[in-house]
Formats: C-alpha cells, structure tokens, sequence
C-alpha cells in the first residue's frame, strides 16, 4: 500500500480518521502550533483566540443539524443561552444577587450546561419531524424571541437586561483556572483548557459523521423521504440532531463568556444566530473543519475590520460617526454569506480542497 496509499481494500481503512500520512503530520503540525500558542503571543490576542475556540466549539454543533442532518435552524442563540445560565447558575455565589450554588468544577458545571441544553433540544425536536426547510427556520427562529423575552424578565437569573451577571469561574479538580501563577497566566490556562475541549468536541462530532448516526443524518439531508423508505427513523434521528447540536451549544455557551468575565441577556439574540450561520455557510456546511475555519473568521473578523480605519481614513471606529467599523462588521456578516453560496457553496473548507487538488494534480489541469 505504500506506493498507492489512496487504495482501499476494507471498510475500515475507507472511515478511518486520519487515511493519509499527510493528514496525520498536518493534525500533528496544528496541535503542536496552538499547544506553543501561549507562548508566542501576547495574552490579549490570546483570549480572542481562546473566544475561537470555544465558538467553534457552538459551530461544530450547529453543523450537526444544519450540515449534517439538513434541518436550519435560526435559533442556535437559545441554547447558547440555555447552557450559559446554566453553568452561571450551577458555579455562582451563592451570596449573590442572582441564582448560584458555589459550585465551581468545570467538571459538574460544564457537563450540565450541555446536558440542560440537550433535553431543551430534545423538547423542539418533534417540530422538525413534522417541519422542514423555512418552515422549521421559522419557528427555531421564534425560540430566540421567546427565549430573550424569559432572560430580559428572569432577572434573578440573569441579573437583567443592561446589568447581567458574571459567567462560571472554573476549577478543575480543585486548580484554579481562573487566576494567574508562577507557571501560567489566567489567559494561557483559559486558552489551553478550551484548545482541549476543541479538540474533543471535534474528535467526537467527526466520529460521529462517521457512524451509523451520521450516515443516517446524511441520508435526511440528501432527501428525507427516500430515507424514510429505505427504512431510516427520521423522527428518531432528528431528535438525534437536534439533541447533540444543543448538548454543543450548550458547552459552548457556558465556555463562551468566561475569558470576559461578563455577560448580558441580550447577548442571546438573532444577530447571535446569524453569526453562527456564517460560520457554518462561510467554512463549510456538512464538515467539521469547515466549522472550525468559520468559527475563526467570524471571531477574528471584528479585530481585523477595526484595523480598516488605518487605511480606509474615512470609515471611523466610533459608533457616534457613520459609516464606521461596527456598521461595516454587520454588512460584512451578510455580504460573506451571499458571496460564498454564490460562489463557492461548499465554504472555506471547498477553497481549500480546489487547492489540495490542484496541487496533487499539478502540472496537470486533470
């Protein structure tokens, strides 16, 4: 097989993770990078990095239902919200002016975040075996309108709308992540605790794709009908989707706010949702590795456009003047969607397959 690594002569060796010596040494590559990330950059870009991770974290979910299983949903914000106050609740003060039970393992806290999530997603899920397509759009799209009315009223929960409350602290296994030592700051252990759980949610949505479960999903998404008929239980499988994408979400949002310290009740709205859609259109629906692209250019986008008043002298970086960069962030978020469903549907993740191919095929246009 060494002179043909690209035959396959089993199943296993068609579905496996890593099929090429160069995909193995790639993985290799990034995971030695961001392991030395800490040390090679300033603690600032580092938490915005961090704040990548952890929304492609939230992507990788939304990409199981949207991408993988075919069912859009607009109202990814919901479940966002969900686990973020969630683990708030779970790890804040008890002495505080908002719900908290002290309890502050990243270990209890985080699993229950995703958990609550779930079971919220589970509850919708019958709307997606009997919706599909702008329909079901439609009414995931209503959760977010609901869900923003409950967290603007709970204040006990969420502490009210323009004050909020601040996200868990975590602790893991008695370590203190949330503070500085000699060893690491509080920025490189956020950073690397949420590289980790990156690279776990990543592994296991891509093995998930790979099974049974994600062969089923596919199968919906393609045409539901002819997978009904060839023996597939859709409503079982889109409770399936809908059940892991909110378990993710809900991670995700309990992970999302903790580099900030704060967080705000009306965080969690369409515009949230929107940019979670970017992240999977502009990366790649239906791939893991499209997720995570999306999810870090989405993140980085608002650092690289205050950047553009240093050569664009008439667009201006303060929200009193127009047009200024928070204006031109909102019109880009749009703009990046229309133009790769136009031209290059399969997202930043197709980009790089055209290269790959071109490269494997050169000097050949063939």
């Amino acid at each position: 097989m060494r002179n043909r690594p690209l035959l396959r002569t089993s199943y296993n060796q068609e579905l496996a993770l890593l099929d090429t010596t160069s995909k193995k040494v790639a993985v290799g590559i990034l995971l030695a990078v961001g392991v030395a990330l800490p040390w090679l950059v300033e603690d600032q870009l580092l938490q915005l990095i961090g704040l990548a991770c952890v929304t492609a974290i939230g992507a990788i979910g939304l990409n199981i239902v949207t991408g993988y299983a075919g069912q859009v949903s607009l109202g990814h914000a919901f479940f966002l919200a969900i686990g973020a106050y969630t683990a708030a609740a779970i790890a804040g003060d008890p002495d505080a002016r908002t719900i908290g039970f002290g309890v502050r393992e990243i270990l209890i806290w985080l699993p229950a975040a995703g958990v609550v999530a779930a079971l919220a997603g589970v509850l919708v899920a019958p709307l997606a075996t009997r919706l599909r397509g702008l329909y079901l759009a439609i009414v995931t799209l209503g959760l977010v309108f609901i869900g923003g009315h409950v967290i603007n009223e709970w204040s006990s929960l969420t502490g009210g709308p323009g004050i909020g409350r601040q996200p868990p602290a975590p602790t893991l296994l008695g370590y203190d992540l949330n503070t500085g030592d000699a060893f690491l700051t509080r920025d490189q252990k956020l950073y690397l605790l949420m590289l980790v759980l990156l690279v776990l949610a990543a592994l296991a949505a891509r093995n998930l794709a790979r099974s049974r479960v994600g062969r089923a999903f596919t199968a919906i998404r393609d045409r539901d009908i002819a997978a009904g008929v060839m023996g597939v239980n859709l409503a079982r499988y889109k409770t399936i989707a809908f059940g892991v994408s909110s378990f993710y979400a809900g991670c995700a949002g309990a992970l999302l706010y903790v580099g900030i310290g704060y967080f705000d009740p009306t965080t969690f709205n369409l515009l949230l949702s929107v940019q979670y859609i970017a992240m999977i259109l502009i990366g790649g629906a239906g791939t893991v590795s499209g997720a995570v692209l999306g999810a870090f250019l989405i993140t980085l986008l608002p650092r690289l456009i205050r950047e553009v008043p240093s050569f664009l002298p008439f667009i201006s970086n303060s929200p009193a003047e127009s047009p200024n960069a928070y204006q031109l962030e909102t019109v880009l978020y749009g703009v990046l969607i229309i133009v790769f469903l136009i031209f290059e549907p399969r997202g930043l993740f197709g980009i790089w397959i055209r290269l790959r191919n071109y490269w494997k095929a050169w000097p050949f246009s063939y």
